[in-house]
């Protein structure tokens, strides 16, 4: 064999080489996929299984199920104690997913939860957008019947010291885009204007049940088209 001849195929194997091993290597961040990860977040006496038609939906409409993460928390414990375990969850899906940020999208109680994680652990730095439904922002005095025997009911009722902190200041701090979908038939919310976030866009939906909120299609249309 020549001189030229072993020179070429070394270089042949070394190309060869590379190229095998970048084939082998795992998707860079610089590689994840454009758009942020979903993670869902329920309310009360409910479970991750209650986004199933908003998880299909995003499927239908171009999302991979490896983009969305509907969670199930325990929902009787304090709301900062669930916004603690949301906040490994969010850095679990960030790591999976190779995201800097995630859009948080939620019903009802979830949204105590998840806005204390925005203002109290640090979670403004990775939510890119923030979307609430049939929200309990301010409370509310249904919250009556559960109050006694759930720490995060108690929270949840109209003027408990935990809204009291929670809204003090600014309730929507940081560069999160935020958003609150409320009906103006909630049974649930009393008033219905208590989903009202100032400084989030607000959107009145007509008449959803509580319950419909977040399985609504025409809701859902318009929640996908504000964290896209």
């Amino acid at each position: 064999m020549t001189r030229r001849t072993r020179t070429a195929g070394t270089v042949f194997a070394a190309v060869l080489a590379s190229l095998l091993l970048s084939l082998s290597l795992p998707a860079s961040p610089a590689n994840a996929a454009a758009r942020n990860p979903v993670v869902f977040v329920h309310g009360l006496s409910s479970s991750s299984s209650s986004w199933d038609d908003w998880t299909a939906d995003f499927k239908a409409d171009g999302y991979a199920g490896s983009e969305l993460f509907a969670w199930s928390y325990d929902w009787g414990k304090s709301n900062a104690t669930t916004a603690q375990q949301l906040s490994t969850k969010i850095q679990s899906v960030l790591s999976q997913t190779g995201a800097s940020k995630v859009d948080l999208v939620v019903h009802s109680m979830g949204a105590l939860n998840s806005r204390y994680y925005l203002k109290n652990l640090g979670g403004t730095a990775y939510v890119d957008d923030f979307v609430s439904t049939a929200g309990t922002n301010h409370g509310t005095t249904t919250a009556g019947w559960c109050s006694w025997i759930y720490t995060s009911c108690a929270e949840m009722y109209t003027g408990s010291s935990f809204l009291t902190s929670l809204n003090s200041g600014d309730e929507t701090p940081g560069s999160v885009s935020y958003a609150s979908y409320w009906s103006n038939c909630d049974e649930a919310l009393t008033p219905d204007t208590t989903a009202i976030l100032s400084g989030a866009t607000n959107v009145e939906v007509g008449c959803v049940s509580h319950t419909d909120m977040n399985n609504d299609h025409g809701v859902y249309e318009q929640v996908r088209d504000f964290i896209a």
